[in-house]
């Protein structure tokens, strides 16, 4: 039987909620009327203060990253459900050796995706060494939500190839921690998914949306719509998997149906390989990479 929902309970969580789940000690989370307002975790996590919390998330990434000389990134979506190729493999001996019809097909469909993982890890790899070369008011740094999957391979390349990366991630109700691959000064939590997305955006100079769920849905759809309508310059938009996106979304549809323009169908392009991904956005800003490094 379903729960009955309390009808007075608020819509927004409370950020106190989130901050006394993290907190080793509550000592210091406890209300005390004698601390200077602005030293007072109790007074500045109010419901009356979600103002002030929404400047906070908005400045420390900011000035973090313009400290560190981050100013321009390409912004890598895809689910965190996916895995490297060796992870996969293994599931799918593990489920193959016990026999388990739908174990097997799950194994199976995570080793299929694991090329996605791979491709984005190379593609991050590409980034990085290209812009390894260029001056500092155009190199462009990978930044992700942070998370496992298309997330964590995205900040694997960038490590590997000795690039700092950046990381957007989100206190969530099922705890999701940074990936171990993220440049930990450039690792950053937010309670706001709005500033979360506003934060994606500010330094985008293009977007590579992999294969995902909601989540990848939900960033790409906005983008677009930003693009779109104006309220955001354009930049490279890219559906990486052909085959997944045009099996997932008919978006020839929304245009017989008069709902968008043919026009914006040019808000996006489709790759299939790190090296055409690249080259699209290398072209798109005209940037003089090496042929060997672009693709």
């Amino acid at each position: 039987m379903q729960s009955r929902q309390d009808l007075s309970a608020p819509s927004l969580p409370h950020a106190w909620a989130d901050l006394q789940a993290e907190a080793q000690t509550t000592d210091w989370l406890e209300p005390e009327a004698n601390r200077l307002a602005f030293a007072d975790p109790e007074f500045l996590l109010r419901r009356e203060t979600r103002g002030i919390r929404f400047q906070l998330e908005m400045l420390k990434p900011d000035l973090a990253q313009i400290e560190a000389g981050i100013e321009h990134t390409v912004v890598v979506f895809g689910s965190a459900r996916f895995v490297d190729r060796p992870t996969a493999q293994a599931q799918l001996q593990t489920a193959t050796a016990s026999g388990q019809v739908s174990a097997i097909a799950k194994a199976q469909a995570q080793l299929r995706n694991a090329e996605h993982y791979e491709n984005a890890r190379i593609f991050a790899q590409r980034v990085a060494q290209s812009c390894a070369c260029l001056p500092a008011d155009e190199k462009l740094f990978i930044c992700t939500g942070g998370g496992p999957g298309i997330m964590e391979a995205a900040n694997r390349g960038a490590q590997e190839a000795g690039a700092p990366s950046v990381a957007l991630n989100i206190a969530l109700p099922h705890e999701q921690r940074p990936n171990p691959y993220v440049t930990p000064e450039l690792s950053f939590k937010f309670h706001y998914f709005a500033l979360r997305k506003m934060h994606f955006m500010m330094r985008a100079k293009a977007l590579v949306a992999f294969p995902g769920g909601f989540g990848t849905l939900d960033e790409l759809f906005e983008v677009m719509t930003l693009v779109q309508t104006h309220k955001a310059r354009p930049v490279p938009i890219l559906l990486f998997g052909t085959e997944f996106w045009k099996r997932l979304i008919n978006l020839d549809v929304l245009v017989q149906e008069g709902t968008i323009s043919s026009e914006d169908l040019k808000l996006f392009h489709y790759a299939d390989t790190p090296e055409a991904a690249w080259q699209i956005i290398c072209d798109f800003y005209q940037l003089k990479v090496p042929k060997h490094q672009a693709g």
